[in-house]
């Protein structure tokens, strides 16, 4: 009984020393206040951060960044050598390469030329829509009497100059609008788009408008109007078939080891750029054939 009541004892001191073990450790826990009570923060502008959230957010809402708002920004822009858009490795901003350049050197009069667009913000957009469409429509107007006069040169035929020089000097701003919005969108709608409504646009309104003006004066001079149809049955034909070809290789793309029409693996990539190429190389090469009868058409 006396050893009992003993090793109670020990166990009571045992616990208040625990107890007082933790009261001073919660004690010396609790905050106080120091010799200094204030403390004055200065939060400093990382460029960097900002550089990349300025760069989150006009892709993000690409949509309404889709100008400028004055003509001071636009001629700014066009005369600066600027990089692309996509960062190194290390997630800074890449300084202009010798491509750029380059490529500044031989575009900078069609950026300035541009530059002298009314910006988007004046009258609702509509200003810089027509103007854009009047300068286009002038230089598409210059590139096909250029096209016509070297053709002429060289002695090619109309309808092989139509098919090389003016349709890739037509295409050119086309492809290059498709593979911003390719790169910028998150899907391929408005990139296959651009290029299915501008091909229809240039048949529907190009080619309709202008016949329809000359019938309308021809029939006032009294006289029918005339086209001959030349080549054009065989170029028809031609273009149908290998367009049935491309468009059997975008649906093909939509399996999903590939991931849709564009981009994909880069084997599936090369593969689909060099087959496409090929067809509008053989195009070429079958038009330019039958046009000096070298070939029979229809």
């Amino acid at each position: 009984m006396v050893d009992m009541s003993q090793q109670k004892d020990v166990s009571d001191r045992k616990i208040t020393t625990d107890e007082e073990e933790a009261r001073r450790i919660a004690e010396m826990g609790k905050p106080v206040l120091g010799e200094n009570s204030k403390l004055e923060v200065i939060i400093e502008e990382s460029y960097e951060f900002k550089s990349t959230v300025d760069k989150l957010i006009k892709k993000t809402n690409l949509a309404l960044v889709v100008g400028t708002n004055s003509w001071r920004d636009q001629f700014m822009e066009a005369i600066t050598v600027s990089a692309d858009e996509e960062e190194d490795e290390s997630g800074e901003e890449r300084l202009p390469s010798c491509f750029d350049y380059v490529m500044h050197f031989l575009t900078v009069f069609w950026k300035v030329l541009f530059a002298c667009v009314p910006p988007t913000d004046y009258l609702n957009g509509w200003a810089c829509f027509i103007t854009s469409i009047a300068i286009i429509g002038m230089l598409t107007a210059v590139i096909g009497d250029l096209a016509s006069h070297f053709g002429c040169t060289i002695g090619l035929k109309d309808s092989v100059t139509a098919v090389v020089f003016v349709a890739l000097g037509t295409s050119v701003p086309d492809t290059f609008a498709s593979k911003v919005s390719a790169v910028q969108d998150t899907y391929a709608d408005a990139s296959i788009g651009n290029v299915t409504g501008s091909n229809a646009v240039n048949v529907f309104l190009g080619i309709g408008l202008a016949w329809s003006i000359a019938a309308i004066y021809w029939h006032m001079k009294g006289k029918p109007f005339v086209v001959e149809a030349g080549s054009l049955a065989f170029s028809v034909t031609l273009f149908t078939i290998f367009a049935f070809l491309a468009i059997s290789v975008l649906l093909y793309r939509r399996r999903a080891h590939i991931g849709g029409e564009l981009g994909g693996p880069r084997g599936h990539r090369l593969a689909t750029s060099a087959f496409l190429f090929g067809l509008w190389f053989l195009y070429i090469l079958f038009s330019s054939l039958e046009a000096y009868c070298h070939i029979e058409g229809f």
